[in-house]
């Protein structure tokens, strides 16, 4: 048994895992060898922690995830995470680099992504596209809300390891009950109500 999913269209997206407080980060010890200062775009601040990256095929599957410490910048792990998918990839204005669009084409891969700057836009960005890239938002916010992901109980990067892939592994299997029971992929709380 299987999770259907469409591996040509990859969705790639990050997010922040604070460790402790910002007042406690001098003296926090929580995976320390694995945490830096970085910032968080949603909740304008800085952090100290990891970020967690994520690639997820259609329709919500997560296919791939990596964490890095929060001063890593997102395109260095994007090439890690795309590295052996063909299809399309979709991503936010972070993924702009000339560079990654043509190591992914060396692989088949085609990069859609808006400009870094809305400015120097011709266009608007397609709202079908959008939409299609609110998916990896929503499989973060399940992630964050649902399965508590933020939460750093763990005091080495092993047991943190461990932590991850479950959450990963339960969301995959509740993505797998949906389709199971004929539910939108990422209807968790109708399939918890039947």
């Amino acid at each position: 048994m299987s999770v259907e999913h469409d591996p040509k269209v990859s969705l790639i997206d990050s997010f922040p895992i604070p460790v402790c407080r910002f007042a406690r980060a001098s003296r926090c010890r929580l995976l320390r060898s694995v945490s830096a200062y970085g910032f968080d775009e949603m909740a304008k601040q800085t952090f100290f922690g990891m970020r967690l990256h994520v690639r997820v095929s259609l329709p919500g599957v997560i296919t791939s995830v990596e964490f890095a410490p929060a001063d890593v910048h997102e395109l260095s792990v994007a090439e890690d995470l795309l590295r052996e998918v063909r299809g399309f990839g979709l991503g936010d204005r972070n993924y702009w680099s000339p560079r990654l669009f043509a190591a992914c084409r060396e692989h088949d891969l085609q990069m859609i992504v808006p400009f870094r700057s809305a400015k120097r836009e011709k266009s608007r960005f397609p709202h079908w596209l959008t939409n299609l890239r609110r998916r990896i938002e929503t499989v973060i916010g399940q992630l964050a809300e649902r399965f508590r992901i933020k939460r750093v109980w763990a005091r080495d990067v092993w047991h943190f390891c461990s932590r991850l892939l479950r959450k990963v592994l339960a969301h995959t299997v509740f993505v797998l009950l949906c389709q199971k029971h004929k539910c939108e992929p990422l209807q968790m709380a109708r399939l918890l109500a039947n």
